[in-house]
């Protein structure tokens, strides 16, 4: 077939390489226009326009994909993996068969931008990748093929999302080598959930929420919007941590309050620094402070050289 591609993030990526390396002619790329990033605010590619330039194909960057609707002419299938950009009625139909979509999720569950994070935060126990066929709607269209895939217990954003692209290049092309047989079936709207960009707002924690929760909340969202927490306007960012289960603790004679007692209270425990959630407790592993050289350390270790801010029956911000 000859193929257009439309995809920006790394998601997109381990799609783009699976069409390359197939049988099929991809003939044009789109991608969001470079974003600036770093300290110095340099131009940076997405990571689809890198794979494409290096194999050197025809890459299109407008702000608009409907402003190069013309590129799309002579194709039979544009393939579209988390593009960024909606796509007007005239893009949808300008490819013979039309625009196909690979997205992460078991549609009609998580039809938006982060299904990913959304399943793990949600506590989904089964995801998995949904090839549809595109109209006008946000993933509205009918599914052509789906697959599905546990979400372990140690699963965060990146990890899922890896294995989604790999599980979703595979579907991508049994689909493509099917097309014209497979039958369309219609998504029961009723049971839309809706996936929304991840915002600040999504990666402030709330210990009044339960540790599990929490714990689900912090892999989510690792190494993106990480999870964070305010303590005497020190902002804590949590790579890694654990629901528990702990005894409580013995409290010194003539302290005011157990410290599990309040939502947000640190705890120093044999396994670590823990800290007190609506239900349960988080034990923290792995976090991430502004001072120092601002580097991912060991909770222990944040706790041995800041004890100031981790010291036990300090409190976290709870938002009000």
């Amino acid at each position: 077939m000859n193929l257009g591609f439309a995809g920006t993030p790394s998601f997109a990526v381990r799609i783009l390489q699976a069409l390359i390396d197939s049988s099929h002619e991809v003939r044009v790329v789109f991608t969001q226009p470079d974003r600036r990033a770093g300290r110095g605010r340099r131009l940076i590619p997405s990571p689809v326009r890198s794979l494409a330039e290096n194999h050197g194909l025809n890459v299109r960057t407008p702000a608009r994909i409907g402003d190069d609707v013309s590129h799309l002419e002579g194709l039979d299938v544009l393939v579209v993996a988390a593009y960024g950009h909606i796509l007007p009625d005239a893009a949808l139909h300008a490819p013979e068969s039309g625009c196909i979509n690979v997205h992460a999720s078991l549609l009609p569950r998580w039809r938006g931008a982060a299904p990913v994070e959304r399943a793990i935060m949600a506590g989904d126990v089964l995801t998995g990748v949904s090839i549809m066929q595109m109209d006008a709607g946000l993933d509205t269209g009918p599914v052509l093929l789906s697959r599905s895939t546990a979400v372990r217990e140690t699963d965060t954003g990146v990890s899922l999302t890896a294995a989604l692209a790999d599980l979703g290049a595979d579907a991508l092309l049994e689909t493509l080598a099917t097309l014209h047989a497979l039958k369309p079936v219609p998504q029961d709207h009723a049971q839309a959930t809706l996936a929304p960009k991840i915002t600040g707002a999504d990666a402030a924690i709330d210990w009044r929420s339960s540790a599990p929760s929490i714990a689900r909340q912090v892999r989510a969202l690792v190494h993106r919007r990480t999870a964070y927490a305010m303590i005497d306007a020190e902002r804590v960012r949590v790579l890694e941590a654990q629901a528990v289960s702990l005894q409580r603790p013995t409290v010194a004679e003539g302290s005011p309050r157990d410290p599990f007692e309040c939502a947000g209270t640190v705890s120093n425990t044999p396994e670590g620094v823990a800290v007190a959630c609506g239900e349960g407790a988080l034990l923290l592993r792995t976090v991430q402070l502004s001072r120092g050289r601002g580097r991912p350390m060991a909770a222990r270790d944040a706790a041995n050289g800041y004890p100031q801010i981790f010291a036990a029956g300090t409190r976290f911000d709870v938002p009000r």
